[in-house]
C-alpha cells in the first residue's frame, strides 16, 4: 500500500520541495484548498480530501478535514490488529505524514480587524489534525514547522524517520498549539479596557522565541528572549542600531529604564491630577517640552532628572551618581542629538534606549561600536508582571496607579513647587528596589537610598547623597523627599530634618503615621499621605 501524505498549509515555504521528494519516492498526496491548488499548478498531483471522506468542503471551508475517514487514519495503531482490522472493515486508508501549519491568527488578531473578522482566523481542523497526528506519533511523522522538513526528507532516504524524531517533532505540535490556544483564550476573554481583564483560572500566554541569549545573569545559566505572539509589546517595537547583542542582564536594566520613561510620560509630562482629602483637585504642572532621563543599574535608578534637552537631562541625571552610572543603562524620554550623544559616550555605558536618534547622534555613537543603541516605539503598557517561583508563578497587575489619594496630614502645606517635585520623585521611585527613599531638587533626583532592610537606612543614604551632590555642585539643598512606603517610626522625619527637608509624600498605613506626623508638625515639614505604596523586590 502507499504511503500518504496531506498536506494543509497556509505559509508555502518549502512545501514544493517536500512534495516533490514524497512524490518521487511514490507517496500519495492528500491535499485541500490554496494547498491543492499550489502544488497542483506546480506540477505536483494531488488527491483532493473530499474523494476520500466522500463528502464536500462545507461552510465557507470551515469543514474540511473534520471527518473519521482522515482522522481513523491518522489515529489507527499499526502495531493494533484491532485498530487495523476496524479501518479495513469501513475501507479507511492510513496516512504516514502530516504536515499542516495554521491560519495565522497570531496576526491576524494585532491587524485592527472587527471581532468577528478575526474569529474566522481561529483554526479548528488544523490543530485538531495535528493533535490527532502527534499523538500516533510512533506511525505518523507530523509537521508544522518548515524548518523541519528537511530532516524529515533525509530520514525517509535512508528508510524512516527514527521514532526519538518522530516524538520530537510530536512535542512541538503540542508547543505549537498551547500558545495558539493560549492567544485564542486572550482574544476571547479580553477586554478592550486591560484593567478589567480578570486572572483566570488558568494563566496562559503565547509566548514566541525572539532570541537566544549568551546566558542568563550568570555564564552558568542557560536564557533566552521570549515575545507575546498575540500582541506587541514595548520589547516588540525596539530596533537595535548597533552595538554587542543584549545580554539576559542587559534586557532586564532595558525593560525597567523603558517603563520608567512610560510613566514619566504617563504620570508627569501629561500633568495628571488627584483628588485631595478636602475634595479639591491637587494638580501636577506639566512638563511638556521638558526631556526625561533616567540612569539604571542593577535594574534600580541611580540618577533621573528633567532638562530643557536630551543633554541637559543627561548632565543632571550624570551628576546624582558619577561613580555608578558608569556601566550603566540610560532611557531617554525625547530624541537624543549630537550634542547629547558627546557627553554620553565619555562615560562607560552599556545601552541607550530613546524614542529616536538624530543622524548626528548615531555616527557619534559609532565611536563606542559595543554600546547598544536601542530606538524603543511602543510605550510601556502590559497590564500583567509576572515572576517565576520554584514550581509555579506570581502574576500580579501592574503599579499602575502613581496616588490613591492625596492628604495633607500636617500643619505645614506643600508648596505648588514642593507638589511637582512629588510627582516626579515617585515616578522614580516607583523603580527603585525597596525599601525606597528620593531626595528631589528641580526635578533632579540627587539622591536614592534603595535596596535596605530598614527604611531609616534608605533616608539616611538618599539625604547624606544629596548633601554630597549639592555640596559639590555649590547649590542649595533639596527640599523635597519621597518614600516608596510609609515610615515605621518618626526616624526618617528626624533625619530628613537635619538634611533641610521641608516636604514629605508617603503612603501612610502605618499604625504609627500619628508619630511622624506629630514629628513633621514639630520640624515644620509638610508631609502628604498617598494611600499608594510602590514596593519594589
Amino acid at each position: 500500500m502507499k504511503k500518504r501524505a496531506l498536506m494543509s498549509v497556509f505559509v508555502k515555504d518549502g512545501i514544493l520541495e517536500l512534495a516533490q521528494y514524497l512524490k518521487s519516492a511514490d507517496w500519495e498526496i492528500l491535499s485541500t484548498g490554496g494547498t491543492a491548488k499550489y502544488l497542483t499548478q506546480n506540477g505536483i498531483e494531488v488527491t483532493d480530501v473530499s474523494s476520500v471522506t466522500n463528502f464536500p468542503e462545507c461552510l465557507d471551508g470551515r469543514v474540511k478535514t473534520l471527518h473519521p475517514a482522515i482522522h481513523a487514519g491518522l489515529l489507527a495503531r499499526r502495531d493494533n490488529p484491532e485498530h487495523m482490522k476496524t479501518i479495513q472493515d469501513l475501507d479507511i486508508n492510513t496516512i504516514d505524514l502530516v504536515c499542516v501549519n495554521l491560519y495565522p491568527f497570531f496576526e491576524k488578531v494585532q491587524a485592527g480587524l472587527t471581532f468577528p473578522e478575526t474569529v474566522e482566523f481561529i483554526d479548528i481542523g488544523g490543530p485538531t489534525m495535528i493533535r490527532a497526528a502527534a499523538k500516533n506519533y510512533q506511525d505518523v511523522i507530523v509537521l508544522t514547522d518548515p524548518a523541519d522538513y528537511e530532516v524529515v526528507i533525509e530520514g525517509l532516504k535512508t528508510g524512516d524517520v527514527p521514532v526519538e524524531v518522530k516524538r520530537y517533532l510530536a512535542g512541538k505540535v503540542f508547543n505549537l498549539t498551547s500558545a495558539y490556544d493560549a492567544a485564542v483564550s486572550r482574544f476571547m476573554l479580553g477586554s478592550e479596557n486591560p484593567e478589567e481583564n480578570e486572572l483566570q483560572h488558568y494563566y496562559t500566554m503565547p509566548l514566541e522565541k525572539s532570541q537566544e541569549l549568551r546566558y542568563g545573569e550568570n555564564a552558568h545559566q542557560k536564557a533566552a528572549l521570549y515575545l507575546t505572539a498575540d500582541h506587541k509589546g514595548a520589547f516588540g517595537g525596539m530596533e537595535q542600531f548597533q552595538g554587542k547583542e543584549l545580554s539576559y542582564n542587559n534586557i532586564r536594566d532595558l525593560d525597567v529604564a523603558w517603563k520608567a520613561v512610560s510613566a514619566y510620560n504617563k504620570f508627569v509630562k501629561n500633568a495628571e491630577s488627584v483628588k485631595s482629602d478636602d475634595g479639591s483637585t491637587v494638580n501636577f504642572a506639566g512638563t511638556e517640552g521638558s526631556i526625561f532621563t533616567i540612569a539604571l543599574k542593577h535594574n534600580t535608578p541611580c540618577g533621573a532628572a528633567l532638562g530643557k534637552d536630551a543633554l541637559d537631562s543627561y548632565k543632571k541625571t550624570y551628576e546624582c551618581d558619577p561613580v555608578s552610572i558608569f556601566g550603566g543603562i540610560i532611557g531617554c524620554s525625547g530624541t537624543i542629538d549630537k550634542a547629547a550623544a558627546e557627553e554620553m559616550v565619555k562615560c562607560f555605558l552599556e545601552v541607550i534606549v530613546a524614542p529616536d536618534f538624530t543622524e548626528e547622534a548615531l555616527e557619534v555613537f559609532k565611536a563606542k561600536k559595543n554600546l547598544r543603541i536601542i530606538k524603543a516605539t511602543i510605550e510601556a503598557t502590559e497590564f500583567f508582571d509576572s515572576m517565576s517561583v520554584d514550581g509555579g508563578l506570581l502574576v500580579q497587575s501592574r503599579d499602575n496607579q502613581l496616588f490613591e489619594k492625596w492628604n495633607v496630614v500636617t500643619k505645614a502645606k506643600p508648596t505648588q513647587d514642593q507638589i511637582d517635585e512629588m510627582a516626579f520623585g515617585m515616578t522614580v521611585a516607583m523603580f527603585a528596589k525597596s525599601n525606597a527613599i528620593v531626595v528631589v531638587k528641580d526635578k533632579t533626583a540627587i539622591g536614592i537610598g534603595c535596596g535596605q532592610t530598614n527604611r531609616i537606612w534608605a533616608a539616611g543614604q538618599a539625604l547624606s547623597r544629596a548633601k554630597e551632590v549639592t555640596d559639590r555642585l555649590g547649590t542649595s539643598q533639596a527640599e523635597v523627599l519621597i518614600s516608596d512606603a510609609f515610615f515605621p517610626f518618626a526616624d526618617c522625619v528626624e533625619e530628613a530634618a537635619k538634611f533641610n527637608i521641608k516636604a514629605i509624600i508617603q503612603p501612610g498605613g502605618s499604625i504609627r503615621d500619628q508619630e511622624s506626623i506629630d514629628a513633621a508638625d514639630k520640624l515644620g515639614i509638610a508631609m502628604v499621605f498617598t494611600g499608594a505604596r510602590h514596593f519594589k523586590h
